[in-house]
């Protein structure tokens, strides 16, 4: 876990301020409202990191999401798990754990949605293996033949897009009464699925993960 240690509450304020739409602090606020605009998101729930150089910026716990404010970015040292800048008055993100284990396999940016819809397949698939009399733990999303699933790679270090024919399988955990408890379930999930960019969390939702900004949200919608 991150370290704690305490911090005066303008600490790390120039790493937050700037009028680059592209800068992380003010591109997780968009990707928040645009979330919250889909129904991915509701109320607090749900959580958006992204990784520059040596700092990862999170957003924090207890914000509307329509409501997310550059200020109201937590930043972390990627190497040391410090805080560079803590919002006194807020609380960093239970999802921080587990944006760390997306980038400490490469990725660029992770994004955690409450998607009504990825928490519908995760039943699906675990009414499937019920009915079929099968373990329903450790079972995956899988799917082909379906045009959405192109504009999500192959794998990481593999060249291409997966294609038209391609099966596209997404590893499922089962959810934990505290969001940090997840961690070694997606962590394994990784390694069992290392061409996965994405674990769906049954009854709970899903984390999507990118190289960078851009390609994390096109995986996310797709």
């Amino acid at each position: 876990m991150a370290n704690t240690k305490t911090l005066l509450a303008n600490d790390g304020d120039h790493l937050i301020h700037s009028d680059d739409p592209d800068h992380p602090a003010n591109l997780i606020c968009t990707l928040c409202r645009n979330f919250y605009a889909l129904g991915w998101v509701g109320g607090t729930g749900g959580g958006t990191s992204i990784k520059s150089g040596a700092h990862i910026f999170i957003a924090p716990s207890g914000v509307q999401k329509e409501l997310m404010q550059p200020e109201n970015m937590f930043v972390l040292n990627y190497e040391s798990r410090s805080y560079l800048r803590k919002p006194l008055a807020l609380k960093p993100s239970a999802c921080t754990p587990l944006f760390l284990a997306a980038f400490d396999r490469g990725a660029g940016c992770c994004i955690h949605t409450h998607s009504q819809w990825a928490v519908l397949v995760t039943l699906l698939v675990e009414q499937e293996a019920k009915q079929q009399g099968h373990n329903v733990q450790g079972k995956c999303f899988e799917i082909e033949k379906i045009e959405q699933i192109k504009g999500i790679p192959k794998g990481r270090n593999k060249p291409g897009m997966l294609g038209f024919f391609d099966r596209l399988q997404i590893p499922i955990i089962e959810n934990t009464a505290h969001e940090e408890d997840l961690t070694q379930s997606l962590e394994e999930a990784m390694e069992s699925y290392p061409d996965t960019y994405a674990v769906l969390v049954r009854r709970h939702g899903v984390y999507v993960w990118g190289d960078d900004v851009q390609k994390a949200k096109t995986q996310a919608e797709r």
